[in-house]
Parts: structure tokens; C-alpha cells; sequence
């Protein structure tokens, strides 16, 4: 193997650090890396359809020459890169790897302003988003910006369900808000559209950090409510 490869940590723990080496899931027809970039421990996320080729870059969040990398040797065509939310940690590298490779973008209308990239295509709830054989379902989550979403992606012979979360939810609680407003607004979204929808066995991938499960967090809403934040 060629030493300037990047190297790729194919057990998956879902525990990845600034500078720490990427790690990469096999699912049904494809692969989910997850790699952690810039100051503010970033997760940027690369969907790759195993059978066409084609994949998915979700927040181009950052370090946009080790993006480049992870992309031209492991997605051999980059066919869309969707960005969760306007939050500017999570598009840093956005207008550099878009550029570079020449993928449309997407995002959600309401946060799409603020982008360095003016986006391709908008977002809406329940949109799909297809990647060679695979199908992500976007999910709109208004409460941490007003136009945040999640990507769900099920697997289609195990039947979980790969949720990809921005900064909506993280283990431990829902994202950051603004004031109690939104607070509520973000958790009735979460518990609606997510826990009341998908099983505890889904797994997800938030913005930063860990990754969890829906049966580890929903216990714990009620508390989540009670607490506010």
C-alpha cells in the first residue's frame, strides 16, 4: 500500500477526534465513514454506494485538503454534498470541496442564506435523497436552526436505520437553542419525528462526537423536558 494513502479504520467504534483516523461501517450495499476535522471536533460523514459508486458527503465541515483526500480515494464519484445546518463550523470546507470536485450541494431552504454555496437543490421533510442503490429520507428539525434536517439511510437487509443527526440531537440531549421556545420546538420535533418513528435499534451520528443509539437516549426524555436543555 502506498504510504501517502490515508488510512481507514475499518473497526468501527463511532469514537473519532480531530486528527484521529477515520473509521469506516460496511452496510448493505454500501459504506458510512466517519471522519473528525477541525477545531470544533467536527464529524463529517461519507456515504458510498458499494455497487455504483456514488456517494454522499453530509457537512463539509472543515480541513478541506483532508476531505479532499478521504474523497478521492474512497468515493469515486461524489454525486451530492448536503449540509445539516447554517452553522458555519459545519460548511467551512464546503465552497472548497464542492469546487473541487464539481458536486451540486443541498440544504434545507430556511438555512440556506447563510451558505458560502448557494445550494443546488432545497431540502424539504421527508425529501429523499438517492446515492447509487441507496435512499436517505430527510427528516426537517426546526429548534437548533430553523432549517436543520437529519438523513435517515435503513439498511435494506437489517433493517436498521443510519440516522444522520447535525447538531438536532447528540447522546445526552438535543442541540444547543436559543431560548425555551426552541428548546420545545426541537424536543417535540425530535420525539415526533425520530423517536416516535424509528426503533431503538437505530444508530446515530451526530455533528460532533460519539455516536449513540434511540434505545440508549429514550429513556431519557422526560428528563430532557423536565431539565430544558
Amino acid at each position: 500500500m502506498d504510504e501517502h494513502l490515508m488510512v481507514i479504520d475499518d473497526q468501527y467504534t463511532g469514537a473519532v477526534s480531530q486528527g484521529s483516523t477515520p473509521q469506516r461501517r460496511t452496510i448493505s450495499g454500501g459504506t458510512i465513514t466517519k471522519i473528525s476535522v477541525g477545531p470544533m471536533d467536527n464529524n463529517s460523514y461519507l456515504v458510498v454506494c458499494s455497487i455504483t459508486g456514488q456517494a454522499l458527503l453530509i457537512d463539509a465541515a472543515n480541513e478541506a485538503a483532508r476531505l479532499s483526500q478521504l474523497i478521492d480515494e474512497n468515493a469515486p464519484t461524489l454525486t451530492l454534498i448536503v449540509t445539516t445546518h447554517q452553522h458555519a463550523d459545519h460548511w467551512q470546507a464546503l465552497e472548497d470541496i464542492a469546487g473541487g470536485t464539481a458536486s451540486p450541494t443541498a440544504a434545507h431552504s430556511l438555512d440556506a442564506e447563510p451558505l458560502p454555496v448557494t445550494p443546488d437543490r432545497l431540502l424539504g421533510d421527508e425529501d429523499t435523497v438517492s446515492v447509487g442503490e441507496l435512499t436517505l429520507k430527510t427528516i426537517h428539525l426546526r429548534g437548533h436552526t430553523p432549517g436543520s434536517i437529519a438523513l435517515a439511510l435503513t439498511d435494506s437487509d437489517t433493517g436498521v436505520t443510519h440516522l444522520f443527526t447535525g447538531d438536532s440531537l447528540f447522546p445526552g440531549g438535543v442541540g444547543k437553542t436559543s431560548d425555551s421556545e426552541n428548546f420545545t420546538q426541537l424536543l417535540r420535533d425530535v420525539s415526533a419525528k425520530i423517536f416516535g418513528k424509528y426503533g431503538d435499534d437505530t444508530i446515530v451520528y451526530p455533528g460532533h462526537g460519539k455516536d449513540t443509539t434511540l434505545g440508549a437516549e429514550r429513556p431519557h426524555l422526560d428528563e430532557w423536558r423536565e431539565r430544558g436543555w
